[in-house]
């Protein structure tokens, strides 16, 4: 059921429309007595799930009793993290998932049904895993908010990706994004029916009534004229019918088809919100079906000090590096080590430019040795960020003094961008 449906690619939600929507539909649900809130952490501070969550905390008062970020393999989030991103809610309310070990399992999505939806690609079974907290903590409802946008592993990022990767265990984990990227990551980006989307939500159907109710409440964010990011939609609900009117609109606010190939493209990574590469090479997912062959890709990123954010992934990353998907592969058969963690396998497919153009990174407090060691280029942050000043550039085309023309992305985060060629939804 949809409890508050409102968007359109040429809206501008206010933060007093979000409250308003909010509100409407939590009140069409009735009073509860223990609520849990499901949010992003601060890497998706732009979802506007910090301030939505807040809003749910004013609303229930002492009856929201807990808030899980959904960090899947993220690091927790600090003080300073949880004040910038849910302002005045108490940070005693704030859980962390432990992926590792805090999880129980509430059913197994047969391998039958995997092969059948990944087109044989991959056949083993997959748990479907949770936070201890979702199945054990006594709520009567689970708030699960977040922004509904292209993503490398599951086409559409949120709605039932929120529980079973976000507070998701090992297993469910690696799975899950090993088998994305065995079908295909040009194949499932900016696409809401996906073979890791079916399997979630044959998850959810044949074992989510062991859970609470759980009602998601999904953004679209996406760049006003004048370069802002603004909220263009909210749809609050506790079925797929939300995610999917979400979906559409992102794909219409998100989603940007280039005329050509580019051939130079300048990514700039936020320090507060990209220190790794686990996330930094968003500016290689999302660009690399408009990256032209033998194209170039420079990422600036002065916050980066990790490739992994979980120590055991970033040991992974740094033994085996970002090579093409016949490699990787090999590697997984051949190693124990990365077979147990297939996540960090299929992180590092996401991470290849199979050889058909090249990445620059310019790191702020990572040796130029560890970055070439991964098979990227490098080069100097503080040059970089002289000759491409962010703070100078609009989003889309730029061209320097000197004649150098080149796309720039302020925040890969925010969209996906595509030839024609490239994109059949």
């Amino acid at each position: 059921m949809i409890y508050f449906e409102q968007g359109a690619n040429n809206l501008e939600l206010s933060m007093d429309d979000l409250r308003t929507g909010l509100n409407q539909a939590l009140n069409a649900l009735g009073p509860r007595q223990k609520v849990l809130a499901i949010p992003p952490d601060i890497t998706r501070a732009h979802s506007l799930a910090g301030p939505i969550t807040e809003m749910a905390w004013e609303h229930y008062g002492d009856k929201m009793t807990d808030i899980l970020p959904a960090l899947g393999t993220h690091a927790k989030m600090s003080s300073p993290e949880i004040k910038k991103m849910f302002g005045r809610v108490p940070e005693s309310l704030i859980r962390v998932h432990d992926w590792r070990n805090d999880v129980v399992t509430l059913g197994e999505v047969p391998a039958s049904y995997i092969k059948e939806v990944s087109e044989g690609k991959v056949t083993y079974s997959w748990p479907a895993q949770v936070n201890r907290l979702l199945a054990e903590g006594g709520h009567d409802l689970i708030l699960s908010v977040g922004q509904v946008v292209p993503h490398e592993v599951i086409g559409m990022a949120n709605h039932n990706k929120n529980i079973f990767v976000g507070t998701g265990g090992p297993e469910g984990i690696n799975k899950s994004h090993f088998l994305g990227a065995a079908y295909g990551m040009e194949r499932i980006m900016g696409r809401a029916k996906t073979p890791v989307r079916d399997v979630l939500n044959y998850a959810a159907q044949k074992f989510g009534n062991s859970l609470p109710q759980i009602v998601y409440v999904l953004t679209v964010i996406g760049r006003n004229s004048e370069g802002r990011l603004v909220p263009r939609g909210l749809f609050i609900g506790d079925d797929e019918a939300c995610f999917e009117k979400a979906a559409a609109l992102s794909l219409e606010v998100n989603f940007e088809m280039v005329a050509e190939p580019l051939q130079k493209v300048v990514v700039y990574l936020d320090p507060e919100e990209f220190k790794s590469t686990w996330l930094g090479n968003k500016s290689i997912y999302r660009t690399r079906m408009a990256i032209a062959d033998r194209g170039e890709l420079i990422v600036l990123a002065p916050g980066l000090k990790e490739f992994g954010e979980d120590r055991e992934i970033d040991r992974l990353i740094r033994k085996y590096g970002y090579r093409t998907t016949p490699e990787i592969l090999d590697f997984v058969a051949n190693n124990d080590d990365l077979r147990g963690n297939l996540s960090a396998a299929a992180h590092l497919i996401h991470g290849s430019t199979e050889g058909r153009f090249t990445v620059t990174y310019c790191p702020g407090n990572i040796s130029r040795q560890e970055i070439e060691s991964v098979n990227y280029r490098y080069a100097d942050i503080g040059e970089a960020i002289k000759k491409y000043d962010p703070a100078s550039l609009k989003d889309g085309w730029n061209e320097l003094s000197g004649g150098e023309k080149f796309f720039f992305i302020s925040n890969p985060a925010t969209g996906l961008w595509s030839t024609k060629d490239k994109f059949v939804n």
